[in-house]
């Protein structure tokens, strides 16, 4: 009974119509499609970066590797407009952006002021349309080096030593109404969390709408290591640290952490 049973199941399994094999054409093809997509994602969707100051702690840490939208903040397109949730930055929102005073520097920021907004600081607290705010995410981490100018900016005029751009330092003027710097149109007004220790808008200016990146939206990977590396010696040197102590240095509580 057992062999008949057997017999009839191969039977079966004979009578069922065999799968095609994928030819190579087709794995390429396949493939292909594969590498496109990836390809389309990384070039107008997401980017990756990696944070690689303090300035931001502790929202985002030296060594945090972060995907940004590429698009939220891009200028809408007739036939994506519908499709993807493009808009302007909002207050609090973090960016990154190509920095204003040096060509080719990606910078990570936090957003203060939107254009129309009236800002400033009185003993290292934010006024925003006479306004105090309770930011919960900044950090004094640094008091020895805090200047009167970022505590109390923009009252105190700028002076040399503070690390002021000095066109900034001169462009400042035509901005400032009674105690209060006017964010124009067009440009955001930034600031790190990481106060003490963070140059930002009160010292090289205003973020200009078209120098947005976009915006972090996940830590994918975070390593305890540094990012300041220029020398191809010291980029080698870190290369092999991270091969080296990956596992050890990964801060994986970080890891799939959404940016807020």
């Amino acid at each position: 009974m057992a062999k008949e049973e057997k017999a009839k199941a191969a039977a079966e399994n004979e009578d069922e119509p065999k799968k095609p094999e994928e030819t190579p054409i087709e794995f390429m093809a396949s493939l292909a499609s594969v590498l496109v997509t990836g390809l389309f994602i990384i070039t107008f969707v997401m980017q990756s970066f990696v944070i690689p100051s303090s300035s931001m702690e502790d929202t985002l840490l030296i060594g945090d590797h972060v995907f940004v939208n590429r698009v939220q903040f891009a200028p809408p397109s007739n036939w994506l407009g519908k499709l993807l949730p493009y808009r302007t930055p909002r207050h609090d929102d973090i960016v990154v952006f190509v920095s204003p005073v040096q060509p080719g520097l990606f910078v990570v920021k936090r957003i203060i002021g939107v254009p129309g907004d009236r800002l400033h600081l009185r003993d290292q607290v934010v006024y925003r349309n006479g306004e105090m705010l309770d930011q919960k995410f900044v950090m004094h981490k640094h008091p020895e080096y805090t200047s009167a100018y970022g505590n109390n900016f923009p009252a105190v005029p700028p002076s040399e030593g503070n690390d002021v751009n000095a066109d900034w330092a001169i462009a400042q003027l035509q901005f400032i109404q009674g105690e209060d710097l006017v964010v124009p149109p067009g440009h955001y007004f930034g600031m790190g969390d990481n106060r003490d220790v963070s140059l930002d808008s009160r010292f090289w200016g205003f973020i200009p709408q078209e120098n947005l990146i976009g915006r972090p939206m996940l830590i994918y990977w975070s390593f305890d290591g540094e990012y300041l590396q220029t020398e191809i010696g010291d980029r080698l040197k870190s290369f092999f640290t991270t091969a080296i102590h990956i596992f050890d240095k990964t801060r994986w509580r970080r890891t799939l952490r959404v940016v807020r």
